[in-house]
């Protein structure tokens, strides 16, 4: 149900929504006139890539049924293996912040958040994808602009997956 009622948004509402969801797990700050948070790191914010905002530009790809359904079996199996190898492996050179599954509703099966906020850079990385390359998913991309936090998932998830999948 909520998975229909987002396809019904427009664009623009979308990404105001899913910029609010990922932003709505920001500390508030206290109003005591001064700009800056007292737990404020430097250090910290160079190294997520953060503006004077805490943000930093992305590309969002959303991956959707494409053309060419594989079948199940073997070669299917290598794909999907392919997939979540190449998305280990972008995470890992800091270029993925965050991946993950869909319900498929509508063609909807997955979403990328590529750490650049340049569109070329976003479909050359999405291009190492096997499920891309074999047409088993189209992606389209949108620039976003949200939390540079959303560079620390990776580290944090290693910390609380308590098995590889």
């Amino acid at each position: 149900m909520l998975a229909a009622a987002i396809r019904k948004l427009s664009r623009p509402m979308l990404m105001l929504g899913l910029s609010i969801c990922l932003l709505n797990g920001m500390p508030a700050r206290a109003q005591n006139g001064d700009s800056k948070p007292e737990a404020y790191d430097p250090a910290l914010a160079r190294s997520l890539g953060a503006d004077e905002r805490g943000m930093r530009p992305y590309v969002l790809v959303i991956l959707k049924t494409g053309p060419k359904k594989m079948a199940a079996g073997p070669e299917r199996d290598a794909m999907f293996k392919g997939h979540f190898a190449n998305m280990s492996r972008l995470a890992a050179e800091g270029k993925l912040a965050v991946a993950g599954p869909l319900d498929g509703v509508d063609g909807w099966r997955g979403l990328f958040v590529f750490a650049t906020g340049d569109l070329d850079e976003a479909r050359a990385l999405a291009a190492s994808d096997p499920v891309l390359i074999q047409g088993e998913m189209v992606a389209e991309f949108h620039k976003f602009y949200g939390s540079a936090a959303l560079m620390a998932v990776r580290e944090i998830h290693d910390k609380i997956q308590a098995k590889a999948p």
